[in-house]
């Protein structure tokens, strides 16, 4: 009994301190602020240390973090694990919101601005903002801001603050777009955390609208968003829906910390210059930074054959059928079969898939062991759905195919193990979300090939063993 009582006192303080560090119930001194600080700053660099150490065989310094954007995408992970940064993002995400909500009720305690939170999504400025929160004091008079009494109306409210947030997230997506060509951290979390906060700030001003009411409001207004885009022929229903856990996630963040600014009495001024001006900044620079990270996706499938039978079909595979499956039907660019002109180094094989042909020289031949290539030219990933010719800059040069390669290795069986592998380059931002879509997807496409070789050969071997007398 004595051992479950004490079970009993240890989550009883693990449950006090989530809530301490995931809610905004408690006030934050500059003592609590260093301590809790240091502590997960020391939790989270292990981890990542850990993690890094695993993926690559390389050692992640501390001062790896001066050098990286918040979710780890630094380019030192070419060649890790397939799992090393969506890992890495996961394990962030839970010490971006600790870090937003103790930064915001470390604010207040020192009497500041809570909007200065924003500049914790700053890299450089938010190591500055945490060592001066760590030194400022307490101020004696907490109250920030007029503390309008928010008795509005519901649905007035709810409409001018989706309104607000909505021109927010359409605004940024142009500027992002349309004029940066930047598809980074500033559009796919920066924007649908501000417009989450906006909304909600705006909402929660007006009328004391509840937490579950404020994530409806910002809900509705992240899909108003999207449904804008697709309507005007923006973007297309494939990359709305692929981005769109990501945008909800991170808007339903911004709402919660936009409903604490206004329940502390904050006014918009100072947030909106704020905004106006880290937003677009941090767009603009990120619109320079073109540095991406080299991956392998690789697959293998046995064939019951020899690899001289497997080489032929390798080298130039017949036409397959079309897909059946959900994934191709919806747009993204499927193989349908391959040529090649000539023969050894040298030789350009074309690869035609749905949307155009892979124009891929040769660079390695070794019959009936190694075919590799580079790729000269590619066409776009997919066909969007939409109601308009969409061509949105991000299918030209944000996951460029760079190489290729099939081996074939004999298991001494008469059987072969045909393994392929295409290393290529994922420049949307944040890489770890990202890499989940390309990996799968290419992963897929293999699968595709290396399945239809499978039954082309087998099935000739199969009829030459009936022809056989």
């Amino acid at each position: 009994m004595e051992g479950l009582s004490d079970l009993g006192v240890a989550l009883g303080q693990v449950k006090s301190l989530l809530r301490y560090w995931f809610t905004f119930e408690q006030a934050v001194d500059r003592a609590a602020f260093l301590r809790h600080g240091v502590a997960l700053m020391i939790v989270k660099y292990g981890v990542d240390a850990l993690l890094v150490g695993l993926g690559t065989g390389t050692v992640w310094t501390p001062l790896d973090y001066l050098q990286s954007v918040p979710l780890l995408t630094s380019s030192r992970f070419s060649d890790s694990a397939p799992y090393l940064v969506p890992a890495l993002a996961a394990w962030t995400l839970p010490f971006l919101w600790i870090g937003v909500s103790m930064t915001i009720r470390r604010l207040l305690d020192a009497g500041w601005s809570a909007w200065w939170c924003l500049l914790f999504f700053v890299p450089v400025a938010s190591y500055i903002l945490m060592a001066v929160l760590a030194l400022a004091p307490s101020s004696p008079g907490k109250a920030r801001g007029d503390r309008l009494d928010p008795s509005g109306d519901r649905i007035p409210s709810a409409l001018l603050s989706i309104a607000f947030g909505g021109s927010l997230g359409l605004g940024m997506m142009s500027l992002a777009v349309l004029r940066l060509n930047s598809f980074g951290l500033a559009l796919f979390m920066g924007t649908p955390f501000v417009l989450g906060l906006v909304t909600a700030f705006t909402l929660c001003r007006r009328y004391p609208a509840s937490a579950r009411e404020t994530l409806e409001v910002v809900s509705m207004t992240v899909l108003l968003v999207a449904g804008a885009a697709f309507v005007i022929g923006f973007e297309g229903a494939v990359c709305l829906m692929m981005v769109a856990p990501l945008g909800l996630a991170v808007a339903a963040m911004g709402a919660l910390v936009g409903r604490q600014l206004a329940r502390a009495g904050e006014t918009a001024a100072r947030g909106a210059v704020l905004i106006a001006v880290l937003l677009p900044g941090t767009a603009t620079i990120e619109a320079g930074e073109q540095v991406a990270q080299l991956r392998e996706v690789r697959s293998s499938v046995v064939v019951s054959a020899s690899p001289d039978d497997v080489w032929r079909e390798v080298v130039a595979f017949s036409p397959i059928p079309e897909p059946s499956g959900l994934l191709f039907r919806l747009g993204l660019a499927y193989p349908t079969h391959a040529r090649i002109e000539g023969a050894g180094v040298g030789a350009i094989r074309y690869c035609v898939f749905s949307t155009g042909a892979f124009v891929e020289p040769i660079t390695t031949w070794e019959p009936a062991v190694r075919l590799g290539f580079d790729v000269a030219e590619s066409p776009p990933p997919l066909q969007e759905l939409t109601f308009w010719e969409v061509d949105p800059p991000h299918l030209e040069g944000y996951l460029v195919a760079k190489s290729g390669e099939f081996r074939l290795v004999g298991l001494g069986d008469g059987r072969t193990r045909l393994e392929g592998s295409t290393w290529y380059e994922q420049r949307l931002r944040p890489e770890g979300y990202w890499v989940l879509f390309s990996d799968y997807v290419i992963s897929r496409i293999h699968r595709r090939v290396l399945e239809h070789i499978k039954t082309q050969v087998e099935g000739r071997a199969a009829e030459g063993l009936r022809s056989a007398p």
